[in-house]
């Protein structure tokens, strides 16, 4: 810029680009801690809350609750949720969850945490969702590794959500690989 006159009028011309290219959808962001207590073998996952999620139902809000799936291998060992909040881009929750699991297993879990949007009739759809283990990559790995590196103490972090269908392939293709 700093080498453009702009004391005379400037023409140029460019071909307009398809909006598609520019940036992904916004779906929010959740803040979740985890804590790995060793000795009791006992991770916890707090969801603590959402911010700017994806409006889902027609008077442009949402009713988001959070479902956690603890992944080994690609199977589901369990699946916990929280509770549901009505007409909320930003859902609080503030809510623990705990598995136990052995120290020697950590290395092949995967916590898949998905926001929904719940609906009366009809399926429940997916805002967006993420997932942490040794097998994540970027925020979610960082998470990860901090807890593990903190025993006995919870690490809260936020991370932005993912479309569903991109998480899910990472997923199935990290089971293809064991």
């Amino acid at each position: 810029m700093n080498q453009i006159d702009l004391g005379q009028p400037i023409e140029e011309w460019r071909d307009l680009e398809s909006v598609e290219k520019e940036e992904p959808e916004k779906l929010g962001d959740i803040c979740i801690s985890l804590r790995y207590v060793p000795t009791a073998g006992k991770l916890t996952i707090c969801i603590l809350e959402a911010k700017n999620l994806k409006k889902m139902d027609v008077g442009g809000l949402s009713d988001p609750y959070v479902k956690i799936h603890l992944l080994q291998n690609g199977k589901r060992l369990k699946k916990k949720k929280t509770t549901v909040k009505k007409n909320t881009l930003n859902p609080y929750y503030n809510e623990s969850f705990s598995f136990e699991i052995p120290l020697e297993q950590m290395q092949k879990i995967q916590a898949v945490v998905t926001v929904l949007d719940y609906d009366k009739i009809g399926k429940n759809d997916a805002i967006g969702k993420i997932f942490v283990g040794s097998k994540a990559s970027g925020t979610e790995l960082r998470h990860w590794s901090d807890m593990l590196a903190n025993p006995r103490r919870p690490i809260a972090q936020w991370h932005p959500l993912k479309p569903e269908e991109e998480v899910d392939a990472i997923l199935a293709a990290l089971a293809g690989k064991k």
